[in-house]
């Protein structure tokens, strides 16, 4: 399978498709912050973490932060 490297230095197989700012959200859920940390981390509204949040579940096919976590860990996205 192909991999697509970013300019943030992380890489991903293509049926991923996560953005460079979610892979930064996903990276910060793994380090347990809240939509409201993350948010006051990257200077984004609540509401737009939010969206990046349910945009990276779906991707991944998890329902929660720590499965999304675990797959980011175990498929080496973060």
């Amino acid at each position: 399978m192909q991999k697509i490297t970013y300019s943030s230095s992380m890489s991903l197989t293509p049926n991923h498709r996560l953005s460079v700012r979610e892979l930064e959200v996903l990276k910060l859920i793994a380090e347990g912050q809240s939509n409201f940390e993350i948010a006051a981390h990257l200077y984004l509204s609540h509401s737009t973490v939010k969206t990046h949040v349910r945009a990276i579940f779906n991707k991944l096919g998890v329902d929660h932060r720590v499965q999304a976590a675990v797959a980011a860990l175990r498929q080496g996205l973060i």
